[in-house]
């Protein structure tokens, strides 16, 4: 597993070696011991989730606050989808910069996105598959987010905003600017 670091500090990404023949193709996903060693520190993940999208659907950008925060490894396992980490770490050199990859169950890449950050993506396939891994539990209470259409932030989702699919909780997500953030670098 290859392990590149992108230019917002904690934001990895994840390239598997991918080993192919005849039959198809087999990889490594996932190694605690690799993982955390390239993290430096230890992660423990504790719940994975699924998603499945049609084409133009933008799922976030979510985020839980703390204490109930959420470290995220992210990867499409079908389809095609452009996935956004957003900096929501006031003492950090990007905060309120973002990141974007193309994750797709042919590049077979991952995201990692520390606690700190909001996450989202937008299904550029006819449909599309994400699991993630989490390392904490899923609170209701906790739960928040930031319009994922905030022109401020600059995002180029991979399709025209106009043609978005988005939950009715995400519709009215607040703008970054009104966002008082509670996490730390």
């Amino acid at each position: 597993m290859e392990f590149i670091e992108t230019d917002i500090p904690g934001l990895l990404v994840l390239k598997p070696k991918v080993f192919c023949d005849a039959r198809g193709h087999f990889f490594e996903s996932y190694s605690a011991r690799e993982f955390n060693d390239a993290v430096g520190a230890e992660v423990t993940f504790l719940q994975d989730n699924e998603s499945s999208s049609a084409r133009g659907v933008i799922r976030g950008l979510h985020f839980q606050i703390p204490p109930f925060a959420q470290a995220k490894l992210i990867r499409c396992i079908s389809g095609k989808v452009i996935d956004v980490a957003l900096d929501l770490r006031t003492d950090s050199p990007s905060f309120g910069k973002h990141f974007a990859i193309e994750l797709s169950a042919e590049n077979h890449m991952q995201l990692f996105i520390p606690r700190g950050f909001a996450h989202g993506f937008a299904v550029l396939s006819d449909v599309a598959v994400c699991q993630y891994k989490c390392d904490n539990y899923y609170a209701p209470s906790a739960e928040c987010g930031i319009s994922a259409l905030d022109e401020s932030l600059g995002i180029d989702w991979g399709i025209d905003p106009k043609d978005a699919i988005l939950s009715e909780k995400d519709k009215c997500r607040q703008l970054f600017s009104n966002f008082d953030s509670p996490f730390k670098l």
